[in-house]
């Protein structure tokens, strides 16, 4: 033992003595405190771990010291060895390590602290170097942009002198192009003032007979030059057989002209049938001659035309290009066309169009017929264009001429015979159908057959003024001028697009009330002991007003066709100047309130229609009320009497039933009628209505306002049937309630617990009349029908059951009527009515409990109190149990 301990001391003397090794590369990157701590005292501690651990072996585990003693308590054991050896004999080693370490630590800052306080100079030298660099780098950016944009400033400078001189030397250009032709023309001048009388040593250019185009233009420009020289010398123009005179030094040239004119090019006309309108140096001369060579000229095209010699034409064509432009070439070739000159042809275009029969084709007919002609018609154009083509210097503008005499003449004329317009008046009246109804039949057909003549032909003429436009019509405003075409019509338009659908409706209001005559004339009507079933009446019908809103839509769409931009922009044209501001929104407008009108049409005839066929339904409902009211007795008649009023009664009945189904199949289908028409509006017309501000919203209001009629008349048709629903459901509880039904007597026999007849036929027949009001109503139309007939119920069974006195016994009975009902009424899907018959059910117990119970049912169910007064004086012991007296304190 004191062996060991001297080799602990030896080794703590010699690890204290040894320095410690840390380095600042210890304390970089993931650097740990424990990793270090560890590294520090891993040399020291595992000694003291050995020494532990041999002594635990010596003792071999007993109780016993090493030097033989028994062992201590702990307290006594530690004071011995506290005194004999240190528990961690280690202490002074590590105390001297972390000493040394600290030293090592404080090195090793100051050595960090240094290194800082260098780099920090370093970073303060370099930082100011890279100051000095990036100013001395501004000023370099600088110099180089001064730099650039003095050169921007020499580019732009040089660009702009290079401008100039471009614009100089393209003035010198056209300078130099005009003294080049000056002096060519001084040239020819002097050519002609060089020797009186001699035309032989003119240029070439006055002789050669393929340069006559070009030997006139220079003798139209000297001619130009001798009149200006006349008029500004004042020297009169004598005649053509006179000599001519001119300003001084022209003398010759003045007469060499004359002769040039007179003698030379009308040698080439009369041989060669070559001209150029050469201009005389007097006026006076020159007009005569210009206006006998324009016509030899137009004499020679026309033989070469009637020959097809196209090369011929196309010289004189040339030559009469001189002569205004060419303009009377233009149109007299344009004017001597076969189609524009012969009559046979106008009438062919019409028998064609129209038919044998005239003014009673249709639309489908006379499509065909504007098919063929105008494809006919563009042949011909095309063929004209290429004879143009090949002839004409500037064919674009004989092809704008042929086009606008094609659609001025021929096309104008065909449709003057084709769209008749129709007559406007108000149909007459209908009686017994006849022949009255055949004339409001044609009527209106021939007003409907006219606007579809005018679509067909509107729409196939922009068809051929769009062939055209494929062909050539030059710069002509071929779409512009079909337009003008239809200007007058569709002027007047809006006016007979209602008046047709006015008289359509009209005309199917006739039709449909002469169908109903006549069926009523051939049937029956049921007659049964002295009671009459309701007449049949026309029922609203949904193919009608489809049929109505299939009118209307094709007129939207015939609006719509009429109303293009490029139809706006030609009235237009006509009407104001094109860059006024109004063409940007004449046609929104245009198109929206003619829109607006065509609809508010059909909201007209369809409120009319479905008005008329709900008051129609209506006559029945008060048919059936009037029979009820023929058949209601007194309380004191005989049997038979008695036996014959049932009867009639359920006759009655019966056609209240009839008028009740008949007006919710009106109901239902007028509901669908205005939902054809609202899906209608929302489909076709809101689009239209939109793009212009309040149009939309005005036309909503409009149908509202044409529905109201229908809606008004439909609440009065529904109060009728709920009165014609109510009035059945009295008779049958008058007719099958029996006072014993609710009074049954005390037999010893088991109560009956079924619901009463009474109550079992009330709810068969409700359900059996109901199924085509559930069917029919929908939303909130049926919720409020339900809803008000479910209360009339409530009510008319308080009072039917006021009639009546109660036993215990007869109220469980009432309370199983209640809830017969009750069960019923939940299909109305009325809540305010489910709850008024739960409260029924609940008061039906004041038939049920004892008289000294009340109270106590009154405290459970407050809300019963009100109607509980009445029906407590109906129990069958209100008198013997004197409830009369209690009454008022039951109630309290």
């Amino acid at each position: 033992m004191n062996g060991s301990r001297d080799r602990t001391k030896g080794d703590k003397s010699s690890v204290s003595s040894l320095p410690l090794i840390l380095d600042m590369e210890d304390f970089k990157g993931e650097f740990s405190f424990d990793a270090l701590f560890g590294n520090l005292v891993n040399e020291l501690l595992p000694s003291f771990q050995e020494e532990e651990t041999d002594s635990s072996e010596a003792t071999g585990g007993n109780d016993g010291l090493p030097n033989g003693h028994r062992r201590v308590p702990s307290d006594a054991a530690k004071a011995s060895q506290g005194l004999s050896s240190p528990l961690f004999p280690e202490v002074d080693s590590l105390l001297s390590l972390f000493k040394d370490s600290c030293r090592e630590l404080i090195d090793l800052r100051q050595q960090v602290d240094g290194r800082l306080h260098n780099l920090k100079k370093e970073v303060s030298v370099q930082d100011s170097k890279h100051r000095k660099t990036l100013s001395e780098l501004e000023k370099g950016v600088d110099g180089l942009f001064d730099s650039f944009a003095r050169l921007d400033s020499r580019i732009s400078s040089v660009g702009q002198t290079a401008a100039k001189i471009g614009d100089h030397l393209q003035s010198a250009d056209s300078q130099r192009e005009t003294a080049s032709q000056t002096i060519e023309l001084i040239k020819y001048l002097m050519e002609f003032n060089s020797s009186p009388g001699d035309l032989i040593e003119l240029s070439p250019l006055f002789s050669d007979d393929s340069r006559v185009a070009e030997a006139a233009s220079v003798a139209q420009k000297l001619r130009a030059f001798a009149e200006e020289d006349i008029g500004r010398h004042g020297i009169s123009v004598p005649s053509v057989v006179g000599n001519a005179t001119a300003s001084r030094g022209l003398e010759v040239a003045v007469a060499n002209l004359q002769e040039y004119c007179n003698g030379v090019l009308m040698e080439i006309l009369c041989f060669n049938f070559l001209l150029m309108p050469l201009l005389n140096v007097t006026v006076v001369s020159f007009g005569l001659l210009y206006l006998e060579l324009e016509n030899r000229l137009l004499a020679r095209f026309d033989a070469a035309s009637q020959r097809r010699e196209l090369s011929t034409m196309a010289e004189c064509a040339k030559i009469l290009s001189q002569f205004n432009r060419g303009t009377s070439a233009m149109q007299h070739y344009v004017r001597t066309r076969p189609m524009f000159m012969d009559v046979e042809v106008m009438n062919t275009d019409t028998r064609l169009v129209l038919g044998d029969q005239g003014a009673q084709s249709t639309p489908s007919n006379v499509a065909r017929g504007l098919s063929s002609l105008y494809k006919e018609i563009t042949d011909t154009v095309r063929k004209e264009a290429a004879t143009i083509m090949a002839v004409f210097p500037s064919p674009h503008e004989v092809m704008s001429i042929l086009v606008q005499r094609v659609l001025e003449q021929r096309v104008t004329a065909l449709l003057d015979k084709l769209l008749v317009k129709p007559s406007l008046v108000n149909l007459p009246p209908v009686e017994q159908g006849g022949l009255l109804l055949l004339l409001t039949a044609v009527v209106a057909g021939g007003a409907l057959q006219h606007l579809r003549i005018l679509a067909v032909a509107y729409e196939k003429t922009q068809e051929l003024a769009r062939d055209l436009r494929a062909v050539g019509c030059g710069d002509l405003d071929v779409e512009g001028l079909t337009e003008s075409l239809f200007l007058s019509h569709k002027d007047e338009y809006p006016e007979h697009e209602q008046a047709s659908l006015k008289q359509l409706y009209q005309a199917k209001m006739e039709e449909l009330r002469a169908e109903n005559q006549q069926s009523e004339s051939t049937g029956t009507i049921g007659r049964s002991k002295g009671a009459s079933l309701p007449s049949s009446h026309q029922q609203i019908s949904v193919t009608v007003v489809t049929e109505f809103v299939r009118w209307n839509e094709e007129a939207i769409s015939r609006c719509t066709l009429f109303s293009s931009q490029r139809s706006i922009k030609a009235w237009a044209i006509l009407n104001v100047a094109e860059h006024d501001p109004v063409i940007l929104i004449i046609l929104p407008a245009t198109l929206a309130n003619t829109v607006k009108a065509i609809f508010t049409c059909l909201l007209d005839e369809v409120s009319q229609y479905i008005t008329e066929g709900l008051e129609r339904a209506r006559d029945s409902l008060n048919e059936a009320a009037a029979l009820r009211e023929r058949f209601v007795l007194g309380t004191i008649v005989s049997r038979r009497v008695a036996a014959a009023a049932a009867s009639a009664a359920e006759a009655a009945a019966a056609a209240g039933e009839s008028s009740f189904r008949s007006f919710m199949v009106a109901v239902q289908r007028c509901a669908s009628s205005v939902a054809i028409v609202q899906q209608y509006f929302t489909n076709s017309i809101s689009r239209l209505l939109l793009p212009v501000d309040g149009a939309h919203a005005a036309s909503c209001e409009e149908m509202a306002t044409a529905m109201s009629s229908a809606e008004g008349a439909a609440y009065k048709g529904l109060q009728q049937c709920i009165e014609t629903v109510m009035a059945e459901v009295e008779r049958l509880l008058s007719a099958e309630q029996k006072a014993t039904d609710y009074r049954s007597p005390d037999d010893g026999n088991a109560p009956d617990h079924r619901p009463t007849s009474a109550c079992t036929r009330v709810v068969a027949y409700l359900s059996r009349v109901l199924e085509v009001a559930f069917t029919a109503l929908e939303g909130l139309n049926k919720q409020a029908f339900l809803t008000e007939l479910g209360n009339r119920m409530h009510k008319g069974l308080l009072t039917h059951w006021q009639k009546f006195t109660f036993n215990p016994s007869g109220g469980l009975r009432l309370k199983r009527d209640i809830t017969e009902y009750g069960e019923f009424v939940r299909s109305f899907n009325a809540p305010s009515v489910d709850e008024k018959f739960e409260l029924l059910g609940i008061m039906a117990n004041v038939f049920i409990v004892a008289p000294e119970s009340l109270n106590t049912l009154f405290e459970g169910t407050p809300s019963i109190r009100k109607d509980a007064q009445r029906f407590i004086q109906l129990r069958e012991d209100f008198k013997s149990a004197k409830l009369a007296s209690k009454l008022s304190s039951l109630l309290v």
